[in-house]
């Protein structure tokens, strides 16, 4: 497997999205009850959601905190957020859920702020060398 020099740029939009992840997980699950009246969203699903954010902001925390990354695993992350920013709309749309207008706004937000950080992590990628063995 390729292994990577991850650019400074690279390792600091994982560090940055790891902290958002972890911040907004932690929300998402003490607060789903609260902000899902707020939202208009299930509590279930912004459970849910908190859940997967904690153990994915660890792993990403983790991987930009190293200098040597495998370079699939780059690209999952910025594919794995494409995907969540593809899933939001997705949510929005499909008539499953039905938000409030803080609701639309927050899920909006959030996908701007993913889609944000995957724009980071790809040209952060697209900075880093390939590592000498």
């Amino acid at each position: 497997m390729m292994t990577i020099q991850s650019s400074p740029l690279l390792r600091q939009a994982l560090v940055a999205d790891a902290t958002t992840s972890a911040t907004f997980g932690l929300m998402l699950l003490i607060g789903a009850g609260t902000l899902s009246g707020i939202f208009g969203l299930p509590d279930m699903l912004l459970r849910i959601a908190g859940l997967v954010l904690l153990p994915y902001a660890a792993f990403i925390g983790w991987l930009g905190l190293r200098e040597q990354i495998h370079k699939p695993v780059a690209w999952a992350v910025v594919l794995g957020n494409a995907l969540w920013v593809l899933d939001s709309a997705l949510l929005l749309m499909s008539g499953w859920v039905s938000p409030t207008s803080a609701g639309y706004a927050f899920v909006i937000a959030q996908a701007l702020v993913v889609l944000m950080y995957a724009e980071f992590q790809y040209v952060g990628l697209r900075r880093s060398t390939e590592a000498l063995a």
